[in-house]
């Protein structure tokens, strides 16, 4: 057992080191990434706000954990700074590196983000974003598909309980593609500086 906490605390501090200082040029190419992959272009157009997480790395032997730092927008405009943090157990291996937005569909949403004690639960889902591929996968099932390009692409994102949830993976091989479990926090902008 003793082997195991140690494991978990050296995990959780590795996943720790590469988050250094959140840059604002970083955030924005993160943005056009997410503008131009055409799954989720449509939610800027139509969402209260969104919380975007340019790089989240997870590692995960058994135990797995993810850490990010974001930015939180609200039509366009930065209010303030999001730090998410995920501990999984279960059947999983491996290490990666993903971009994640998540969009708010009205105030509500955003206000239960912002709460400070906000986990996505069981039921949440998450879109991945590939050039011509597609994922979805959630304690209630998962679906894929496939095509030839990504104007082809048949990935939907929907609101689920007011957020909707992409990711686009930047590196790695890792079994596992929930984001149940993740936890945030929040910093409005005047407090961040």
């Amino acid at each position: 057992m003793k082997f195991f906490v140690r494991y978990a605390a050296l995990l959780a501090l590795l996943l720790c080191l590469p988050a250094g200082a959140l840059h604002a040029a970083t955030v924005k190419q993160t943005i056009e990434m997410f503008r131009n992959a055409g799954v989720s272009a449509s939610f800027f157009d139509h969402s209260y706000g969104y919380a975007v997480f340019p790089t989240v790395g997870a590692g995960a032997l058994g135990v797995g954990g993810a850490f990010g730092k974001g930015r939180v927008y609200v039509h366009g405009h930065f209010v303030g700074e999001a730090k998410m943090g995920q501990l999984s157990v279960g059947f999983q291996a491996g290490g990666k590196a993903y971009s994640e937005i998540i969009f708010f569909e009205d105030k509500r949403a955003l206000d239960e983000f912002e709460s400070g004690n906000f986990e996505f639960g069981a039921d949440a889902s998450v879109v991945a974003i590939t050039a011509g591929a597609n994922a979805s996968a959630a304690t209630n099932g998962a679906s894929a598909g496939a095509s030839g390009t990504e104007e082809d692409a048949t990935t939907r994102g929907v609101y689920r309980k007011g957020m909707a949830v992409f990711t686009i993976a930047k590196g790695g091989l890792m079994y596992s593609a929930a984001v149940a479990g993740q936890k945030f926090s929040f910093t409005p902008a005047q407090a961040a500086r």
